[in-house]
């Protein structure tokens, strides 16, 4: 299996899939972020963040923001130690952010006040992992025997 983070879709198809109207219901967004060492900003401005801390200064922002369109963040974790599987690298943070559909999450990701604060999230990280999800009842319920 060959992994490659990215911050931006760039293979053919991904932007269309994302546009199509998606599971009924609300979906989860897991994000496996990968930062830079030093944020580097696509304006040039000078900065001593690391690409944490510019990360941090987005999800900070996109927290509040996130409630406009009907989400919220579940989680928000550092990566601190792989117990199954193989990989070279591992991320450096897991972030849960719920949104009550597809079309929300698109409609926030194209909206001018996530541009506006996007500019962090582009200058902290190498690259990220988005997978959607949706809540499988028949696999995971409490209340099954």
């Amino acid at each position: 299996m060959e992994v490659i983070n990215q911050v931006y879709p760039t293979e053919p198809g991904q932007i269309e899939k994302m546009m199509e109207p998606g599971p009924d219901g609300p979906i989860v967004m897991v994000n496996l972020l990968k930062f830079k060492p030093k944020a580097i900003y696509k304006d040039g401005r000078a900065s001593t963040l690391t690409g944490r801390e510019a990360y941090a200064l987005y999800a900070n922002a996109v927290t509040q923001y996130i409630q406009t369109f009907g989400g919220r963040i579940l989680f928000g974790g550092d990566v601190t130690h792989l117990t199954l599987g193989i990989v070279d690298e591992l991320w450096d943070e897991v972030a849960l952010a719920e949104y009550p559909n597809r079309a929300a999450m698109v409609a926030m990701s194209l909206s001018d006040g996530f541009e506006s604060m996007s500019a962090h999230r582009e200058a902290g990280l190498a690259g990220q992992l988005n997978i959607e999800t949706i809540y499988n009842a028949a696999m995971f319920n409490p209340l099954a025997g």
